[in-house]
C-alpha cells in the first residue's frame, strides 16, 4: 500500500495493489474506489483532502487511517 499526494489537485491516490485497472465506482463526490479484473479493490482516490478525509465505506480503512495520520492528514471515522 502506498500513497501519492497531489497538492495542486488537493487529492490523494492510495495504491492497494499493482493489478491493472478494470473499472471504478464513485462512493460520493470526493471518494472513488478502483477495481481490478477480479473485482478486488486496487486503488482509492480521495479529493479535497486538506479539509479532512472520511473513511467510512472504504476497504482497508484502519490501515489507510494510520497512513493518512502519519502523513498529517485529518481523518474522519
Amino acid at each position: 500500500m502506498r500513497l501519492e499526494y497531489d497538492r495542486e489537485a488537493d487529492a490523494i491516490y492510495i495504491y492497494l495493489s499493482d493489478a491493472p485497472y478494470a473499472h471504478g465506482k464513485d462512493i460520493d463526490k470526493e471518494r472513488r474506489i478502483d477495481y481490478d479484473i477480479n473485482d478486488a479493490p486496487m486503488g482509492i482516490e480521495l479529493l479535497c483532502v486538506s479539509e479532512g478525509v472520511a473513511l467510512d465505506d472504504l476497504p482497508y480503512s484502519e490501515e489507510i487511517a494510520k497512513m493518512l495520520k502519519g502523513s498529517h492528514f485529518r481523518v474522519y471515522a
